[in-house]
């Protein structure tokens, strides 16, 4: 696996939006949680008016072998039918992609059978074409295999597939940069994956699995106890290393969640903003960390989900979410409510006017 070459933030650019914060015509930290948003922008674009212009959402799909081992409530073609209902413009990503003004891609990172539509693995022409003739989504094939194999039982994927996720996560990176992305959210889809992303979360963290542990898509108490059993027996018949964070992958993972952990990694290198979403994507985030951890840099966590292992990858990162919903939806849901967050930070910071440019008066000066 190639190493990544993250640059660090300007500190110069975000000291210069911080003196611009406390010019504008407002009360100094008015605007709380806000004005440090605007200031990490800043820094990671190198500009002291940060643009979050072009929005992007890609939503990576995979399979699990480990849905054999009876740990989610649908069965496993519903990643595929969801993959469609994406395309089609039903899903809740699709409402949030609009109103938070983001473009969408759907990857196929490895769907048991592969959706019809899935084109080229990069993309062509104008956006129109991007977006499909109806002004859609398109498909966009980055498949690693026909679904992983259950890691309950046996490794899910090799090595080698797991660095060939993460480095087409890369590829759609750079493509996304060359289009002058300003912030990208990572969504995710694959029945099964909760557990994969439990099994990473315990693994990365040393967090026993009970705690890391959810209930998915609406598992019941004996389904719960379940799908801990099989994720403990993955544990310990791997013993996946979390200084080896491709191994980890390798052993326990899900090609999406690959796909997003070098999407992630390639955003970074290119000063690129990321806009982390629920359980399996701040997974993902957790093995781009351990090959890198500048990469956090770059991240903002939009929301907390109700899967209890996400409050403690979140504290393994250093993340504070933005939002608490009570959301477990995935898709890259509660990253598009985020990002509206994100886009208000940008705008306040950079369209307010000064103290004298308003020819308003400023503070008052202590008096003794």
């Amino acid at each position: 696996m190639r190493s990544f070459d993250i640059p660090q933030i300007d500190s110069a650019a975000v000291e210069a939006a911080a003196v611009r914060q406390r010019t504008l015509t407002k009360p100094p930290g008015s605007l709380g949680r806000l004005e440090d948003i605007a200031c990490r922008l800043a820094g990671i674009q190198g500009s002291t008016l940060p643009t979050i212009e072009n929005k992007w959402i890609v939503i990576a799909a995979a399979d699990h072998g480990v849905t054999r081992d009876s740990v989610s409530a649908y069965p496993q073609e519903v990643t595929a039918q969801m993959v469609l209902n994406f395309l089609s413009g039903g899903a809740a990503i699709n409402v949030l992609a609009r109103h938070c003004g983001a473009r969408l891609m759907v990857v196929d990172a490895g769907i048991c059978e592969p959706v019809e539509g899935g084109g080229d693995s990069r993309f062509h022409g104008n956006d129109g074409e991007e977006n499909g003739n109806d002004g859609g989504p398109r498909l966009v094939a980055k498949r690693v295999g026909n679904g992983t194999a259950s890691f309950a039982r046996e490794p899910a994927m090799t090595r080698e597939q797991a660095e060939l996720s993460i480095s087409n996560g890369v590829e759609v990176a750079e493509d996304l940069a060359n289009r002058g992305a300003h912030l990208v959210a990572g969504g995710d889809m694959g029945i099964g994956n909760t557990s994969s992303a439990s099994a990473i979360c315990a693994a990365m963290t040393g967090t026993d699995p009970s705690r890391v542990t959810g209930r998915g898509a609406g598992l019941d108490d004996a389904g719960l106890e379940r799908k801990i059993a099989v994720i403990r027996r993955g544990l310990e018949l791997h013993k996946p290393d979390p200084a080896d964070p491709v191994g980890v992958l390798a052993a326990i993972g899900g090609f999406e969640i690959g796909f997003l952990a070098g999407l992630m990694l390639g955003l970074a290198e290119r000063r690129v903003v990321i806009a982390l979403d629920g359980f399996i994507v701040t997974s993902a985030a957790l093995i781009a960390h351990a090959l890198n951890p500048r990469v956090v840099d770059y991240m903002f966590a939009c929301h907390l989900s109700v899967e209890p292992g996400h409050r403690v990858a979140l504290d393994q990162l250093g993340l504070e979410p933005l939002l608490d919903l009570k959301m477990g939806l995935g898709e890259g849901s509660g990253a598009a409510i985020g990002m509206t967050i994100i886009d208000a930070a940008a705008r306040l910071h950079s369209g307010m006017a000064t103290f004298d440019e308003a020819a308003v008066s400023g503070r008052n000066e202590a008096t003794p």
